[in-house]
């Protein structure tokens, strides 16, 4: 049995790794690597595996670095099954979907703007193929993935739908547990459960995102944004919010719903600018099932994603009015890391107004435009076009909805706790500070950790 780190090895995004058990591979996750263009097309364009070598995908969660290169997996002829829980299946549909219409639509604006285009990875014809290869398995419910290896989906508390992935794989008559911790979240986050840790586990795949980094508490988010809100309305400017459109995007809803209701915020119009968004809210308004029913508004409002002040907009003409529009507003858009989406546009119109506020609730990877927005660089890139940053940037860490250095080890001791056997850690997921200020950590509390590099391949020895 071995296993081999394909993506999230040494950095944050594209996600995925393979377990090779008994002549078969298993890939967990299969996700879009994100960052300078040029370097992550490269490895977009590569195959973890070669198709006949495939047997079978166990997706973690929908977010686009988890999930976005399924549809390159069906343009190569993947035809096995796509094990998701319920809800990560039918986010997946909307978000894959989308993923190939950005693709389509950057490439054509950029060739309009006589740039150098990047051609689109997939089509919408190979998102459609793989909602057809998914299947949705309801937590703490095992299933046989392939002859030899059967897994269990536990609550991550990341976002809706989001799991960690335990594989029971047997081979030469021993039964060895790996679990997947996909991506960790944190206890109290608006609409999610809190994250329930794997037990029994021998082997453990970890990410470790913040690893060297504490996040203000969740309980000061609502806070922190409804003094921004006040703050820019008084300027007569905008608050402009990059924000991924599953997950975060409806974070920020619930708590302006509950800023709202209290009269903490004056009545400014909110505009939730993202078609992806409207469809993964629709989607999040099919689960209830998975709600944390223990939160006040849900206990309070039928509807915590629906009230008088937000807009949810589709249309382009309606988006493109944003920007003459007059009067303070609060726009949330995507992309969450600023790269692509309807938040390029905003941007460029709002980025050198010093009235208006940029405000990041995400993380933000190396050599995005986000991350450039966050070191408050004076002059940015947007769509090809250098503008001058005038804007207020502000940054709210406690929206992560990853885990922090003490709640990853918090989550480590809980799987320990349960896991007498546990043996090998694998850090993944995370920059090289981060994952070697986590490694010395748990060093520290007696795990054997390591960080394993980007297609390496380690024999799992119980």
């Amino acid at each position: 049995m071995e296993i081999t780190f394909a993506g999230a090895a040494r950095e944050v995004t594209g996600s995925c790794h393979l377990v090779h058990v008994g002549g078969r591979t298993v890939v967990l996750d299969c996700g879009l690597f994100q960052g300078h263009r040029a370097e992550a097309q490269a490895k977009n364009v590569t195959l973890p595996i070669p198709i006949d070598e495939l047997d079978a995908v166990v997706l973690s969660h929908a977010h686009i670095d988890h999930s976005g290169r399924l549809p390159l997996l069906a343009a190569h002829g993947y035809a096995g099954r796509i094990w998701a829980t319920a809800a990560t299946r039918d986010l997946s549909v909307v978000m894959l979907a989308d993923a190939a219409h950005i693709q389509e639509k950057d490439a054509e604006f950029l060739t309009r703007r006589g740039r150098e285009a990047v051609p689109p990875l997939y089509s919408m014809r190979d998102a459609a193929r793989v909602a057809e290869l998914m299947v949705g398995v309801p937590y703490q419910q095992t299933f046989e993935v392939v002859p030899g290896v059967r897994a269990t989906f536990v609550e991550a508390g990341h976002i809706l739908g989001s799991a960690s992935v335990i594989l029971d794989c047997v081979e030469d008559a021993r039964t060895i547990r790996v679990a997947f911790s996909g991506d960790i979240g944190r206890a109290g986050l608006p609409l999610v459960r809190d994250p329930a840790p794997p037990g029994n586990v021998q082997v453990l795949i970890m990410e470790s995102t913040y690893g060297n980094r504490e996040h203000g508490p969740v309980s000061g988010n609502r806070e922190a944004l409804g003094r921004i809100v006040r703050e820019t309305a008084a300027r007569g400017g905008r608050v402009l919010i990059p924000a991924f459109a599953l997950g975060r995007t409806q974070e920020i809803v619930y708590d302006l719903h509950a800023l709202a209701r209290s009269g903490e915020i004056p009545e400014v119009p909110i505009y939730i600018d993202s078609p992806l968004a409207v469809d993964t809210t629709a989607v999040f308004e099919m689960h209830p099932e998975v709600f944390d029913r223990g939160e006040d508004l849900l206990r309070a409002v039928s509807e915590p994603l629906r009230f008088p002040l937000v807009h949810y907009v589709r249309a382009v003409e309606e988006s493109k009015a944003l920007n003459t529009q007059r009067g303070p507003m609060v726009i949330v858009a995507a992309s969450g890391m600023a790269e692509t989406g309807r938040i390029l546009h905003h941007l460029a119109h709002g980025a050198s107004d010093p009235r208006n506020t940029i405000l990041i609730v995400s993380f933000q990877a190396e050599h995005t435009l986000g991350r450039r927005i966050v070191e408050r660089q004076p002059t940015i890139k947007v769509l090809g076009e250098e503008l001058p940053l005038r804007a207020h940037v502000e940054v709210l860490n406690g929206y992560s909805a990853h885990a922090d250095r003490t709640g990853l080890i918090a989550w480590a001791e809980q799987v320990r706790a349960t896991s007498p056997r546990l043996g090998q850690v694998y850090l993944v997921h995370g920059e090289p500070d981060a994952q070697d200020a986590l490694a010395r950590s748990l060093g520290e509390r007696g795990f054997h950790v390591s960080a394993p590099t980007r297609g390496l391949t380690v024999p799992v020895a119980i």
